[in-house]
């Protein structure tokens, strides 16, 4: 089984920004502990915080991957383009966010993502992608 984790904008600062909301673990950390709880599982990382290269990447695994968990970060509130492209692809795609956004800023109740995606888990902390690499499974 392939599964891709794609983190969008700011995800590269987790165990250095907003400790308070984001926790004060680095990604890489997190990503090593759970690479090491499901070796059985190819699990793929991509992070950027380029709209456009988060697109490329979608695209180019939507096709050949047996799902996708997505961090959009900010851009899940402003781009319909990663939502577009969501739509565009056959692999299906879980939306995470470690933060609970129907708990913060009225902004952030929108997204541009949930509605093309499988489902949406938020506000779990770092346990978000664990529990949607296992929805997968």
């Amino acid at each position: 089984m392939k599964i891709a984790i794609i983190n969008g904008p700011n995800l590269n600062l987790l165990g250095k920004r907003e400790v308070d909301i984001y926790g004060n673990k680095s990604f890489d950390e997190y990503l090593k502990t759970l690479a090491d709880k499901y070796a059985n599982i190819e699990i793929s990382y991509f992070q950027s915080n380029v709209e456009g290269e988060l697109i490329n990447e979608i695209q180019r695994l939507g096709f050949s991957y047996d799902g996708i968990i997505l961090n959009p970060g900010g851009y899940t509130h402003t781009s319909v383009a990663l939502g577009d492209a969501i739509a565009a692809i056959t692999t299906p795609v879980i939306e995470v966010h470690i933060s609970n956004i129907f708990g913060r800023e009225d902004f952030r109740k929108l997204s541009h993502v949930s509605g093309k995606a499988k489902g949406v888990i938020s506000g779990l902390g770092l346990k978000g992608y664990q529990l949607a690499l296992q929805y997968f499974l």
